[in-house]
C-alpha cells in the first residue's frame, strides 16, 4: 500500500540546508497497522506530512496505492487528500471545528466530495457508532472529553472512505486510560474497515501493541520490531518481540548507538564473512 525508497526531503532556511529525510525506505502492506517511532528531529513527522500529501519529497520514490507522490499536480493532491488518505493531528483543535457538532464535522468532508445527503447521514452515524461516540453526535467539541474529541477526529478522517489513515501522536495529550481507548478505536477501524493505519508516536504503550514498529533515526529507517503471539505448554499466550536492523537498497545498516559504544566501534569497522553470518568488529 505504501512504498518509499531512498526518500529525501531537504528544507532550505536562508543559506542553511536541513535534510529531514536522508534516503528513507519503508514498505507498508495493505490493511497493516504499524507504529513509527523516533527522537524529535528524526524525520518521522516529515514522513507523515509527505504521505498525507501536505508536503512534497525532494527526491526518491514514494507511492501510496496508485499515486506517485513525486508526480502529483495540485489538483491531484486535492483528490488524493480527499479520497485516499485521512489525517489525524495530535492537537484536537486542529482536527475539529468548534461551532459544529460531531455529526456535522463528519458530514463536512463528504459534502466537499459531493456525496448524496442520505449516504452522508448513514456514513456519519456508522462511523460515530463504530468509534463509540454515537451518543455525542449532537455535541460540539467543547462538550466532549479529550478521548471523545480524538475519536470524533478519527471519524472525520475516515468520512470519505480513505485507504490509509495517518495519525500523528494521537494519544500525546491524553492520560493512560484514554490513550488505550483511542488506540482501540484505531485498531477497530483497521480491523472492521480494512484501513491501513500508520501511527507516529512516542507512547511505548501504543508502539508496543502493534505487530510492527518502525524506528527512524537521522532521516532513515534504522530498525523494526516484529511481534507475534505464541503459546506456552500450559496454553497461556505471550507476545514475542524481535528487533531487526533495516538494510537499505545500497546495503547500509544503522548500528544502534549502545552497540557501537559497547564494542568501541568508530569510523571504520572490520567485516568478516562467515558461513552463516557477517561479523562486525572494531578496527582496533
Amino acid at each position: 500500500m505504501i512504498v518509499c525508497e531512498s526518500l529525501v526531503r531537504i528544507y532550505q532556511t536562508g543559506s542553511i540546508e536541513v535534510q529531514a529525510l536522508q534516503g528513507l525506505d519503508l514498505a507498508v502492506d495493505r490493511g497493516e497497522m504499524i507504529a513509527v517511532v523516533g527522537a524529535s528531529g528524526s524525520g518521522k513527522s516529515t514522513l507523515l506530512s509527505i504521505l498525507a500529501g501536505i508536503d512534497a519529497p525532494t527526491a526518491g520514490k514514494a507511492h501510496v496505492g496508485e499515486w506517485d507522490l513525486l508526480a502529483m499536480t495540485r489538483a491531484d493532491r486535492v483528490r488524493y487528500r480527499r479520497h485516499t488518505v485521512g489525517f489525524v493531528r495530535q492537537q484536537t483543535a486542529s482536527n475539529l471545528v468548534p461551532y459544529l457538532t460531531a455529526a456535522q464535522m463528519v458530514d463536512l468532508p463528504m459534502t466537499a466530495a459531493r456525496t448524496p445527503a442520505s449516504e452522508r447521514r448513514e456514513r456519519a452515524a456508522e462511523l460515530l457508532d463504530t468509534l463509540g461516540v454515537g451518543a455525542c453526535a449532537d455535541r460540539r467539541p467543547g462538550q466532549l472529553s479529550g478521548g471523545q474529541q480524538m475519536r470524533v477526529a478519527i471519524a472525520v478522517a475516515l468520512a470519505n472512505r480513505p485507504q490509509v489513515l495517518l495519525a500523528d501522536e494521537p494519544t500525546g495529550e491524553l492520560d493512560t486510560a484514554t490513550s488505550a481507548e483511542v488506540f482501540e478505536a484505531l485498531r477497530t477501524v483497521n480491523r472492521e474497515f480494512g484501513v491501513t493505519v500508520v501511527i507516529v508516536t512516542h507512547d511505548p504503550e501504543v508502539s508496543g501493541r502493534v505487530e510492527r514498529t518502525v524506528a527512524i533515526r537521522d532521516g532513515r529507517t534504522s530498525s523494526e520490531v516484529l511481534r507475534r503471539t505464541a503459546s506456552h505448554e500450559n496454553g497461556e499466550e505471550h507476545v514475542i518481540a524481535e528487533e531487526y536492523a533495516v538494510m537499505d537498497r545500497a546495503g547500509r545498516v544503522q548500528i544502534p548507538s549502545d552497540y557501537r559504544t559497547a564494542l568501541e566501534l568508530t569510523r571504520r569497522v572490520r567485516l568478516v564473512l562467515e558461513a552463516d553470518r557477517v561479523e562486525i568488529r572494531s578496527d582496533q
